[in-house]
């Protein structure tokens, strides 16, 4: 029997189980659940994706959640596992993302909705891989400084999108200093809108650091966030590319 009860602790993924279709089984979110904005408002919020309300969860009597191994705590999804079906995703790269849209769609009774999704991501990505190979470091944290190095959705959609990890033979979220970034010398800076909400006043500190780089803030959902927003990946990274160019070309 499909599910009735779903709870999502995953704020991509509460965005595909929208676009599944799943508006009326859908009975808690996170806070940081923010797509679609006008359906998610009218949903209960069960906390932070690290700081879940149990009892609040409880409260909603689920027969499905959907958590994910980086986004939320182990302790806490230990504890739901006690209770309740839950189905923990851990993605790391394209392919990841696919197989876990099909999963999702499969868990809930949304097989060829699911799998017609995956193959549109699929088709609009893939063509989207080029000879793009400008170095760049892609900065989620401020004080202190942290990147996106190999081991993450990150890393490979900035390969998806056509760049080269200037951290590649980092792993995970190192933090780095202004003399590493340096060391580098990466021709390009990400400064992503999350985790850590960089705006154009972050630009200065940085072109300070790498004179010779060229500062640019990104669309952090683009790059991590792995469920139905994909579908606007590819045009926002061909958007970017052209942007980059042109500057590139002015300077």
């Amino acid at each position: 029997m499909n599910p009735k009860r779903i709870i999502s602790l995953v704020p991509s993924q509460t965005e595909l189980l929208f676009d599944l279709g799943l508006e009326e089984e859908i009975v808690g979110v996170t806070k940081f659940c923010i797509h679609p904005a006008n359906k998610v408002e009218n949903k209960a919020l069960v906390g932070g994706t690290k700081t879940l309300d149990i009892n609040r969860i409880h409260a909603l009597k689920p027969d499905l959640i959907l958590a994910n191994k980086e986004e939320n705590t182990r302790g806490q999804i230990d504890d739901l596992q006690r209770h309740y079906p839950v189905h923990i995703t851990d993605i790391a790269t394209l392919p990841d993302a696919l197989a876990m849209i099909r999963e999702v769609g499969n868990l809930v009774g949304r097989v060829q909705e699911s799998d017609k999704l995956a193959q549109q991501i699929e088709s609009l990505l893939l063509p989207c891989l080029s000879s793009f190979t400008l170095s760049v470091a892609y900065l989620i944290w401020r004080k202190t400084y942290m990147v996106a190095a190999s081991g993450t959705f990150i890393h490979a959609m900035l390969d998806v999108a056509g760049f080269r990890n200037a951290f590649a033979d980092q792993l995970r979220y190192p933090e780095v200093t202004p003399d590493d970034l340096q060391k580098v010398q990466p021709d390009l800076i990400f400064l992503s809108s999350e985790p850590y909400p960089f705006t154009k006043k972050h630009i200065n500190e940085l072109q300070e650091i790498c004179p010779s780089s060229q500062v640019l803030l990104v669309d952090g959902e683009m790059f991590s966030w792995y469920g139905s927003r994909l579908l606007r990946a590819s045009a926002y990274f061909m958007n970017l590319r052209n942007e980059i160019n042109h500057d590139r070309r002015s300077n």
